[in-house]
């Protein structure tokens, strides 16, 4: 039934989480940010806070690319009662160097891909990341043999859950909307983004949300993908 899967590729395979808590727990070390008074659990709970919200103005085409790079650090120090510019965007630059090279995934990436290659399936790449910064953190997590086609919203000009991104996508594979499927964890982008673009979707629902409609398919990890494929 189905020839192309789409996956997502950050909190789907690569765990971003993770990778940018080691990361900026390095910075934080590196910057001696304890020395101005930041705590790092609590600077990296509200880093996180931040960076969904400007993720979703991003998508929303309400900011840019380098206001996103740069206001999530800028917003996170203010909590902390700094107003740094320079300490701000020294930290947003140094944490997309180091990012893209952490290499932490989520269990049975590696496993399932192979599973799913060996069985002929086609394998791409939708991803609202930064093209540059994506195409490392594959090629640092061993991911890049892996996937034909990588489609960032940088090469396509649009975000997920835009509709013209997944079309993108299909002239770009030579792909038919039949016979292709998204795989991914954030609802709004990947799930209502494939149903706004008309083709099937697995849920990759790690911490078993709620979800407003049901989605073709719903997992909670990725070994479940072997009962769909």
């Amino acid at each position: 039934m189905y020839k192309h899967l789409f996956f997502d590729l950050d909190h789907t395979l690569w765990d971003f989480d993770a990778n940018a808590k080691a990361t900026l727990n390095d910075l934080h070390i590196q910057l001696e940010l304890t020395a101005k008074g930041i705590e790092f659990e609590l600077f990296f709970k509200n880093y996180l806070v931040h960076n969904e919200r400007l993720w979703e103005k991003y998508r929303n085409g309400q900011i840019k690319q380098a206001e996103l790079r740069y206001k999530r650090m800028w917003l996170t120090l203010l909590d902390f009662k700094i107003v740094d510019e320079s300490l701000a965007k020294k930290l947003g630059t140094q944490f997309l160097e180091l990012l893209p090279t952490r290499t932490q995934l989520f269990p049975n990436t590696k496993e399932i891909l192979k599973y799913l290659k060996d069985k002929g399936y086609v394998l791409h790449l939708i991803t609202n990341g930064f093209d540059a910064v994506q195409h490392s953190k594959l090629k640092h997590s061993g991911l890049t043999h892996f996937f034909k086609e990588v489609i960032t919203s940088e090469c396509s000009n649009c975000l997920k859950p835009q509709k013209e991104i997944f079309e993108y996508a299909f002239n770009r594979c030579e792909a038919v909307p039949q016979e292709c499927i998204m795989i991914g964890d954030n609802f709004e982008a990947d799930i209502q983004g494939a149903i706004n673009a008309g083709i099937d979707q697995v849920h990759v629902n790690f911490e078993r949300l709620p979800t407003p409609v049901k989605p073709t398919y719903t997992i909670y990890n990725l070994k479940e993908l072997e009962i769909i494929f």
